[in-house]
């Protein structure tokens, strides 16, 4: 009874044009190299990512290839934009105490425009 069994799921593989397991295999280890604050892939950067691959013989380093000229170009920019977006926060944060400020000198100046207490309500508000 087993045997047809195992035939009509073999067959039944056989018929679907995709692979029997369906995970990737690029993404193996994913979860423990994120859990070690690796990156996801292993090779977005590091070591083998980052260094170059040969140098010459007398110790002059090897001429960077396109990939390790791209990946520092991204890497100025992405530091570029931070400490531009950083600036902005910082000024907007400015702003932000400036007008509280502003806003505290308006209340305060009110309270003092506003009429004072005299003759018998002056004496009965300080006692």
């Amino acid at each position: 009874m087993a045997a047809p069994l195992r035939i009509i799921c073999c067959l039944a593989l056989r018929q679907t044009g995709r692979p029997f397991s369906s995970s990737c295999v690029a993404l193996a280890g994913k979860k423990w190299r994120l859990e070690n604050g690796l990156s996801w892939t292993g090779s977005e950067y590091g070591p083998l990512t980052d260094l170059p691959d040969w140098s010459f013989a007398d110790g002059r380093p090897a001429p960077p290839l396109k990939g390790q000229v791209r990946r520092k170009k991204e890497r100025e920019e992405f530091a570029r934009r931070a400490v531009y977006l950083n600036a902005e926060v910082d000024q907007g944060m400015e702003r932000w105490r400036a007008k509280k400020e502003e806003e505290e000198r308006a209340k305060e100046q009110i309270k003092s425009n506003m009429l004072k207490p005299k003759g018998h309500m002056l004496l009965k508000n300080k006692q």
